[in-house]
């Protein structure tokens, strides 16, 4: 017989046993100790499956883009001149070949295009975006880029050299001494899988509650009966027709789950796609939606959102000015802070207190009397 005591009972150890949350340290990929370093950009392919396949990234990603760009460049006559003349792949302009650089950049980490000169004067004659995977960066051990080469996708391995005057380079939020960008994606990618399967779990239930699953108790054990009841039960639910059998000899079962037996997926979904546009940086007002819960709050949204575009245009312009000699402006789309300012002076001046305001009254009530 077994003992009962309660003296006999004891704790689990559930301390040990489940693993705390962490995130693995990380390295900078900086320059070697070799004359040469090597960056070649990874992950590639799969971050452009996720920018063709899932919708709200590919929104925010042409959002950073398009705004970025914003209403074209602006410069100097002579500049102008030059950089209108610029078709890319023939049927490019200066600006599409700059968004295509910077949906590419935030894609990848890093955008290229090929500069193509003048032989004779230099001067910049036309600009050619790269397929980024096919790129190579080549650091010296100090530290310096010392040329890019570009290695073909067949089977011949031939690679082309370019010095570094002659690649057009946009590297995205760029690490400590690392030699390349980082990719909008990485910090992403398990937000957006998150999403995706509780999207795919909920499509299931849906599916299953139009055309739910059943168990047939069939009255034989008979193979070929069997066979032919799940023939003629599987043609009549796929045409959507009444099935008709003898009284006992079929007893169905519905699989369906019971209301409220699971979990809700909706607000999970919900939370996440909020968490999805805060971690990217675009408000959802920036795509057409409308969750701000007033006016005001999607006025400040918009403002955040335009310090980060403004912040991409300054490096932009910069880049522009280093890599290619040329001074630009990229103009924002459009602006709020006249409007916030103009009903900052409606609302008058807050920085007095209630009873400030209330003496200031009284005197110029006292000043209509006399």
């Amino acid at each position: 017989m077994p003992q009962t005591r309660i003296s006999s009972a004891e704790s689990s150890d559930l301390k040990n046993a489940m693993t705390a949350y962490s995130v693995d340290t990380m390295q900078t990929d900086g320059v070697s100790a070799s004359e040469e370093t090597i960056y070649q950009i990874k992950n590639w392919g799969q971050y452009l499956g996720y920018y063709k396949k899932i919708p709200e990234l590919r929104a925010v990603i042409d959002a950073k883009s398009t705004w970025t760009v914003g209403k074209g460049f602006k410069s100097d006559a002579e500049t102008e001149a030059i950089l209108n003349f610029i078709i890319g792949w023939g049927n490019d302009t200066f600006n599409t070949i700059l968004e295509n650089m910077i949906r590419t950049m935030q894609i990848a980490g890093d955008s290229f295009a090929e500069i193509i000169r003048d032989e004779e004067t230099g001067e910049v004659i036309n600009i050619k975006c790269l397929d980024p995977s096919t790129m190579v960066i080549i650091a010296d051990k100090k530290g310096f880029i010392k040329r890019y080469e570009q290695r073909t996708k067949t089977q011949t391995n031939e690679t082309k050299k370019f010095n570094k005057e002659d690649i057009l380079h946009l590297s995205r939020n760029r690490v400590a001494d690392e030699i390349h960008g980082v990719s909008m994606i990485e910090s992403l990618e398990q937000i957006i899988l998150m999403r995706n399967e509780a999207m795919t779990d909920l499509r299931e239930v849906f599916h299953r509650f139009v055309k739910p699953k059943f168990i047939f108790h069939l009255d034989t054990d008979d193979v070929s009966e069997i066979q032919a009841f799940k023939a003629k039960m599987d043609a009549a639910t796929g045409a959507g027709e009444n099935m008709y059998v003898p009284k006992d000899a079929v007893v169905p079962e519905n699989l369906a789950v019971a209301a409220n037996a699971t979990l809700n997926p909706l607000p999970w979904i919900t939370q996440l796609n909020s968490y999805f546009y805060q971690s990217a940086g675009v408000p959802q007002i920036i795509l057409g939606s409308s969750q701000e819960f007033t006016e005001a709050t999607a006025k400040i949204a918009y403002l955040a959102f335009q310090q980060t575009i403004e912040e991409d245009q300054l490096y932009i312009e910069q880049q522009i000015f280093e890599q290619l000699g040329y001074i630009i402006n990229l103009e924002f789309p459009v602006s709020l802070e006249n409007e916030m300012l103009t009903d900052k002076s409606k609302d008058g001046d807050f920085s007095q207190s209630p009873m400030q305001f209330k003496a200031s009254e009284t005197t110029a009530g006292e000043e209509n009397k006399e």
